[in-house]
C-alpha cells in the first residue's frame, strides 16, 4: 500500500504566512504588519455588511453583477470584461492554473509578491525570478529572462514589499517585448494610493492588447481585507476562461454588498489617501534620520533596511514586539535585513519611530 501522492510542485511550497496580529501576553498591540488601512473600512460598508445578517441563508449573485457594474461606472470599464474573486489572490491562482502547467514558466521580479511563486508551484509550473535594480522591477531583466517556456509574467505595480513602481512607459515597453502568447498580469493592489502622472494601473494596456490583465483588490485602501474581494479587468477571451475556472459563488453575499458601499464612499477613500500622503513621507524621513535605508515606496508602507543585516533586523522586530508593535519581517522575499512597516494612525507611526530610535540607541 502507498499513500496518495500530491501533484508535483505542491510539496515545494512554503505556505504563505500573513502578517501577525497578536503578541502573546499583550492585550493591546499596534498591528503594522499587513498593509491594512489605519482608517478601517467605510462606515457605509460596515452598515451594508451588518444589513446582510438576515440573508446569509441565501446564495449570492454568482456573477457579482451589481458590483461589476459599479466598478465599470467608477473606472470607465466594460463590466462584461470584469470578473470578481475571493480576493485578488484567487484570481492570481486562477490565471496561473488556466494558462500554465508542468513544463511552463511563470516569471516575476526578484522581490515580487510571494503568491506568484506559490501559484506556479501549485500548478506544476516553474517560478522564475528576474533581478531587480534598486529594489525595482527591471523591464530589461524581465525580458532577458523570458524563454520559450514562459507563459505568464506578473508585475506587482506598485510592488509589495518594496513599494517601488514601474512607469507607464516602461510597462508598455515590457508588453511590447513579450510574445503575444505570454499573458502579462499587472497586479495593481495599491493603485488607489498612487497619484503620480507617470503611473498607470494597467487599464490602457488591457484596452490595447489581447494578452494583458489588471488585477485589483478591496483589501487595501477600501479596508475590506477580512471579506476577500478582488477583481480583474481583462480581454473578453481571458474573462471567458476565468468565468469557467472560478467557483460559482466565489464572492459571498455580504462581501459584495460591503464592497458596493465602500466603492460608493469616495470621501472615506479620499481621507485614507490623504492620511497616507501625509504619513508615508513623514515615516520615511524619520526612518532615514535614524540611519535606516528605505526604498522609494508609493504604497501604504515603508521598507526599512538595517545596516547591521538580518541579525539586527530580527532583533529590531523582537524589540518592537516587546513594546506591542507588530511589523513584517520580509526574509521570505529575499530581504532578510529589512522590515516592512505599514502606515498606521498618527499615534502608531510616532510609537514605531520612538521604539526604533530606542532600539538603535540601545
Amino acid at each position: 500500500m502507498t499513500n496518495p501522492t500530491p501533484q508535483p510542485g505542491l510539496m515545494d511550497i512554503t505556505p504563505y504566512k500573513g502578517g501577525e496580529s497578536e503578541i502573546e501576553g499583550q492585550s493591546h498591540v499596534r498591528k503594522l504588519s499587513a498593509n491594512e488601512t489605519p482608517l478601517g473600512p467605510s462606515p457605509k460598508a460596515i452598515e451594508a455588511f451588518r444589513a446582510m445578517a438576515d440573508r446569509i441563508g441565501q446564495y449570492p449573485d454568482g456573477g457579482a453583477t451589481r458590483l461589476r457594474r459599479a466598478l465599470g461606472r467608477r473606472h470607465g470599464l466594460d463590466p462584461d470584461r470584469i470578473v470578481c474573486g475571493n480576493g485578488s489572490d484567487e484570481l492570481i491562482g486562477l490565471l496561473v492554473s488556466s494558462y500554465a502547467g508542468a513544463g511552463d514558466e511563470v516569471l516575476f521580479s526578484r522581490h515580487g509578491f510571494l503568491m506568484y511563486a506559490i501559484a506556479a508551484k501549485a500548478n506544476g509550473a516553474t517560478p522564475v525570478m528576474a533581478p531587480e535594480t534598486d529594489y525595482t522591477a527591471s523591464v530589461d531583466a524581465l525580458l532577458a529572462a523570458v524563454t520559450e517556456r514562459t507563459r505568464l509574467v506578473f508585475l506587482a505595480n506598485p510592488n509589495n514589499p518594496t513599494g517601488t513602481f514601474v512607469t507607464a512607459d516602461e510597462v508598455a515597453r515590457l508588453r511590447a517585448g513579450l510574445r503575444d502568447n505570454i499573458l502579462l498580469v499587472i497586479d495593481a493592489a495599491y493603485a488607489e494610493y498612487v497619484s503620480r502622472n507617470d503611473y498607470e494601473p494597467g487599464v490602457e494596456l488591457v484596452n490595447a492588447n489581447d494578452n494583458v490583465v489588471m488585477t485589483r483588490t478591496f483589501s487595501k485602501i477600501y479596508g475590506l481585507a477580512g471579506l476577500r474581494v478582488g477583481w480583474a479587468y481583462a480581454p473578453a477571451a481571458v474573462i471567458d476562461v476565468l468565468q469557467r475556472a472560478r467557483g460559482p459563488f466565489n464572492v459571498n453575499l455580504a462581501a459584495q454588498e460591503a464592497a458596493l458601499a465602500a466603492l460608493d464612499d469616495t470621501a472615506h477613500i479620499d481621507a485614507a489617501r490623504t492620511h497616507n500622503d501625509v504619513w508615508l513621507p513623514k515615516l520615511t524621513a524619520a526612518l532615514n534620520g535614524l540611519g535606516l535605508e528605505t526604498t522609494a515606496s508609493i504604497g501604504n508602507f515603508a521598507l526599512a533596511r538595517f545596516p547591521g543585516g538580518a541579525e539586527q533586523a530580527l532583533a529590531a522586530d523582537a524589540f518592537l514586539k516587546a513594546r506591542g508593535i507588530i511589523v513584517r519581517p520580509v526574509g521570505a522575499y529575499g530581504l532578510p535585513d529589512c522590515l516592512r512597516i505599514t502606515i498606521g494612525t498618527e499615534d502608531d507611526n510616532l510609537a514605531v519611530i520612538d521604539a526604533l530610535k530606542a532600539f538603535l540607541e540601545s
